[in-house]
């Protein structure tokens, strides 16, 4: 029985040695495959081939897609795993126009960039030329446009501040269909009211109005004139109540008439 035992144990020895012999040469292929793979990576991380091939810029109309690329600090240079999403937002977000940037990586090698920017409420005017204003105030200055724009109103004698955002806050809230037919803004101001305003309208009537009441009143601005002599032009005030006054009966106070509004309101 002992001598029995003894040779099943001497049998089972080649046994255990290949068993280990095996384990050993998986370690090994193991070892080796996870040194190769960091060579591999690290050569890739070195090489071209991880540095990004596409920047793709969407919902960009202001800016140009070569401005928002500079200012992202991207190139084809950049190494595709060091591009930082959130320092790129950030940096895309200063700049005046863009309201909101989200930067996607697509792999392997393409960084998309997704912008929101500003809206353009209007166009100032300064010394014949014309400058973009945005719905935040914000006058683009290195914008400037020689020729009178059409695709929104013109302010005159508005200066960057609370005046002027005001104004491009109401402006805002108007539908388009009204802000479409103002043609041009004055910055009119009088003693008794520092926040009056004159506008021309592209249907040839001029509104005087001041803007603490100037959108809830410009609203009603299509009800107002479905209410007037289209070949009589004239003024349309709505300081206090709606009034309007014919260009030709400007000095006779008393052939000024009262317009109702949508709100009843005289």
């Amino acid at each position: 029985m002992d001598k029995g035992k003894i040779v099943a144990l001497e049998d089972r020895i080649p046994k255990l040695k290949e068993q280990r012999r095996r384990k050993a040469n998986r370690r090994l292929i193991i070892l080796l495959f996870l040194f190769f793979t960091m060579i591999a990576v690290v050569a890739y991380v070195q090489s071209p081939l991880s540095h990004v091939k596409k920047i793709t810029i969407k919902g960009n109309d202001l800016l140009s897609t070569n401005e928002i690329i500079s200012t992202s600090h991207l190139s084809k240079k950049t190494n595709i795993w060091s591009v930082k999403k959130d320092s790129i937002e950030l940096n895309l977000q200063k700049v005046n126009v863009i309201k909101e940037a989200k930067v996607k990586i697509v792999w392997p090698n393409t960084v998309m960039i997704e912008i929101e920017e500003r809206k353009k409420i209007a166009y100032l005017e300064s010394d014949n030329s014309y400058y973009p204003v945005m719905e935040n105030g914000k006058i683009l200055k290195d914008r400037e446009v020689s020729e009178i724009p059409v695709s929104a109103p013109i302010l005159f004698k508005f200066k960057e501040g609370a005046i002027l955002k005001e104004t491009v806050s109401a402006l805002e809230e108007l539908p388009d269909e009204v802000l479409n037919a103002i043609s041009e803004v004055h910055y009119t101001p009088k003693k008794t009211d520092q926040y009056h305003i004159s506008l021309f309208m592209n249907d040839g009537f001029e509104v005087s109005a001041t803007l603490r009441s100037f959108s809830e009143k410009m609203i009603h601005y299509p009800s107002i004139i479905s209410q007037l002599d289209p070949n009589k032009k004239g003024i349309i005030d709505l300081e206090v109540g709606s009034y309007f006054k014919a260009y030709e009966l400007k000095a006779d106070e008393s052939e000024e008439s009262e317009i109702e509004n949508d709100k009843g309101e005289g």
